[in-house]
């Protein structure tokens, strides 16, 4: 069968199998033998298995788009109104997908959620058995300690808090600062795998500096230290940093200029953040990705088993989800779901001073699926 075949239903494969009607007598059992099902808490599989076997993934969670422009004056008020501290832990708003039913998570498998730091304040240290990062589209003044080594958060920067590592945020400047959090939380949550712990009540280290601890020892490209040569499961680098993504990005534009094959398409360039360590994902749940567009650039119609959200760092275009095409500017996020159809195309230029690429952040569920080997893409027509 087709991997895309989505008009085969089991009902219409059912219907060209008919049984003969049950004769009063049987119907009477058959009444009885449900009745004695629900009393003994069983449900046979023969009237569940289009919901438990799909033809093809059928995600509660649907297509949608949060704009920066409603998000970040939200924060702000919250900013104002919500203090940061023991219980709340943090200022942080999820992003609630309109088909989860009023939960707090993006996807199934992903929770994302903006989180807003006011002038002066400190985010109290704890720690948690999920998986998390930080991106930041805009601001700067904010430092993140994880496990004691303080962590500068600026544009553009992706920066780590793996699994149970102590940490806490604190604004050294006068001025508030938002950025986008990630996490595993839904995952750990319906794995019954989530453990919390309280740190200290401000952060370990209040120093400030340019570079963490983890970055003057393992940010070097292509370098490895000597005096760590374990592998390790999330990736030891607190921070990758905005200026590498950045020449990483245009360098393998101009690569292509120059008739070498480099991007993952035309006019498309993107990178993966890796552990140093293992050549894999960042961690254990989460992959992440920046890509980037030139002007008037287009990416193939893709279909994945497995979910992401997207963040628009800059310039402007659209995505196409299911058909249906959304506009995006700067700062605004969007969630695929498991098996949605979707497309870039970045906006042509239409000015000299204009933003001439398209930059978005990408953020998945992908390494739970490739270890399980559930994982599976459809592009355009071609099976992969």
């Amino acid at each position: 069968m087709s991997i895309s075949a989505e008009n085969t239903t089991h009902e219409s494969v059912a219907a060209g199998h008919t049984a003969p009607e049950p004769t009063p007598e049987e119907a009477a059992q058959l009444k009885e033998l449900y009745r004695d099902f629900d009393r003994e808490n069983l449900i046979p599989l023969w009237t569940e298995i289009a919901d438990l076997m799909p033809m093809v993934p059928s995600p509660k969670a649907v297509p949608h788009v949060w704009r920066w422009s409603d998000l970040y004056p939200l924060a702000a008020r919250a900013g104002d109104l919500v203090p940061v501290g023991r219980g709340g832990e943090r200022r942080a708003i999820a992003l609630a997908n309109p088909g989860l039913a009023g939960t707090p998570y993006a996807t199934p498998t992903l929770w994302a959620a903006i989180q807003y730091l006011g002038a002066r304040e400190t985010a109290p240290e704890h720690r948690h058995s999920q998986n998390a990062f930080r991106f930041v589209v805009e601001g700067e003044g904010v430092w993140t300690v994880v496990n004691g080594d303080p962590v500068r958060m600026s544009r553009g920067d992706f920066l780590l808090t793996p699994g149970w590592n102590f940490h806490g945020h604190h604004n050294d400047t006068d001025e508030p600062m938002a950025w986008i959090d990630g996490l595993d939380i839904p995952f750990v949550h319906y794995a019954d795998a989530g453990f919390f712990e309280f740190g200290t009540e401000r952060v370990t280290d209040e120093a400030t500096p340019d570079i963490s601890r983890s970055e003057r020892l393992w940010a070097h490209p292509g370098l490895r230290p000597l005096s760590g040569l374990d592998d390790t499961t999330s990736s030891p680098i607190a921070a990758y940093r905005w200026e590498h993504t950045n020449r990483a990005l245009a360098e393998q534009l101009l690569l292509e200029d120059e008739g070498h094959p480099a991007t993952v398409s035309q006019g498309h360039a993107a990178v993966r953040y890796t552990n140093p360590t293992t050549g894999g994902d960042v961690m254990p749940t989460i992959r992440a990705e920046f890509h980037r567009l030139r002007a008037g650039a287009s990416t193939a119609a893709v279909r994945e088993v497995g979910s992401s959200v997207w963040q628009v760092f800059e310039g402007s275009g659209s995505v196409v989800l299911n058909g249906e095409t959304r506009t995006l500017a700067k700062g605004d996020l969007f969630v695929v779901p498991s098996w949605a159809e979707w497309s870039l195309q970045a906006d042509l230029q239409a000015g000299a001073d204009s933003q001439t690429e398209f930059d978005l952040f990408r953020f998945s569920d992908a390494p739970i699926f490739e270890r399980l080997n559930f994982n599976r893409t459809y592009i355009e027509g071609r099976n992969k």
